[in-house]
């Protein structure tokens, strides 16, 4: 079968180069369906060139039916300036089209009209931006987890493009209607969590805004030798130690202790509780020699201070220090500074490890290793 969707001659047209057999009578019936739902040639001959003709039906699931708007129409329609749309879209890491191509969907529309009814609020364009993009980071890599997890489920032996195809539309319609309201759920709890643990002072209020700064223990621990192991072991066992890593630090972020992020194979957390902090990352080594031999030791270092808090992330010398600490500390033990040790009280145990200079310190910092107390 050479010709399907009326006029098209897929043989002609080259979109059946190479296959023989059952795959290329699967790759004809899927652009057969395909041009049914009206998926113009040129669309068909972008996918094939691009190896990603199994994914156009997904896609099409994502981006769902309706009309199609200009990114000037939906500025328009929103009233929402169209600079101000482009530089969203920027932050959340998304292309923007070109301002007159026809590409943009009903839910671009109604996300213009938020971010119009943020803007109308009183909300800074600044900080909009700059919660966007964290919005972004964390949306993209929520989306990657999913499309591995997705992808490693339904792909089978022997499977042809147009099994492939309709198993992973099939899965987008069933699953799409779920992701919305745990994403939420997530959003509402962590929210509602950091809200009892806020405080904002007298002196907050009187000055119409939050601090800029917090006291906060913050803690870097990571995989030592881990980019050496890189060289020895395959990608994939590489992958599932990084993934126990994740496992690892997310058992040990109970309130007051918070997983910032994970950075290859460092983990970084804070706390406003200083014991809280130093007991999770002893955990965190001891559960990482529990995993036995073939894993890889873990060290952590622990900083306290003022640190200044933007956009879900971390800046300051206490977060620099405490990766200047992880970097030098012992296999399998927890290095705090000074600060760390008097805001932890005496629950633990401290050997002194002598003063240092570290790089980007201009002082000397005194360093102590902490275990818990012996029994």
């Amino acid at each position: 079968m050479s010709k399907a969707g009326g006029s098209i001659d897929f043989e002609a047209e080259g979109l059946l180069d190479g296959l023989e057999g059952e795959a290329r009578e699967a790759r004809c019936e899927l652009l057969e369906r395909l041009t049914a739902e009206g998926v113009p040639l040129r669309e068909l001959r972008e996918a094939v060139e691009g190896g990603r003709l199994a994914l156009l039906p997904v896609e099409r699931a994502f981006a769902g039916d309706g009309p199609r708007y200009t990114p000037r129409e939906v500025a328009e329609l929103s009233g929402l300036d169209l600079g101000l749309l482009q530089r969203t879209s920027a932050a959340l890491g998304v292309p923007y089209p070109d301002p007159d191509e026809r590409s943009l969907s009903e839910a671009d529309l109604e996300t213009a009209k938020r971010v119009k009814a943020f803007r109308d609020a009183g909300l800074p364009e600044e900080g909009m931006l700059q919660v966007t993009r964290t919005v972004g980071m964390a949306t993209a890599r929520i989306a990657e987890a999913n499309r591995e997890l997705i992808v490693r489920a339904l792909m089978q032996p022997g499977d042809t493009e147009r099994d492939l195809a309709l198993r992973f539309a099939a899965a987008a319609e069933q699953m799409l209607p779920l992701f919305d309201p745990i994403l939420t759920y997530a959003f509402r709890t962590h929210m509602l969590e950091q809200i009892r643990r806020d405080v904002i002072g007298t002196a907050d209020i009187e000055a119409g805004e939050p601090g800029a700064t917090s006291e906060l223990s913050v803690c870097f621990a990571d995989l030592v030798g881990f980019t050496k192991l890189g060289e020895q072991v395959e990608t994939e066992e590489l992958g599932l130690i990084a993934s126990r890593l994740d496992e690892l630090a997310t058992a040990v972020a109970e309130p007051p202790v918070r997983l910032v992020k994970l950075i290859g194979d460092a983990a970084m957390l804070v706390s406003s509780d200083a014991e809280a902090m130093i007991e999770a990352a002893l955990r965190m080594v001891d559960a990482a020699d529990s995993e036995g031999d073939e894993f890889p030791r873990l060290r952590a270092g622990i900083a306290h201070g003022s640190v200044h808090v933007q956009a879900g992330d971390y800046y300051g010398r206490p977060v620099n220090l405490a990766s200047r600490l992880t970097g030098i500390a012992k296999p399998g033990s927890v290095l705090v500074e000074a600060a760390a040790k008097k805001a932890a009280g005496d629950g633990f145990d401290y050997s002194f490890a002598g003063e240092k200079r570290l790089k980007g310190f201009d002082s000397r910092t005194k360093l102590h290793r902490v275990r818990r107390k012996a029994s």
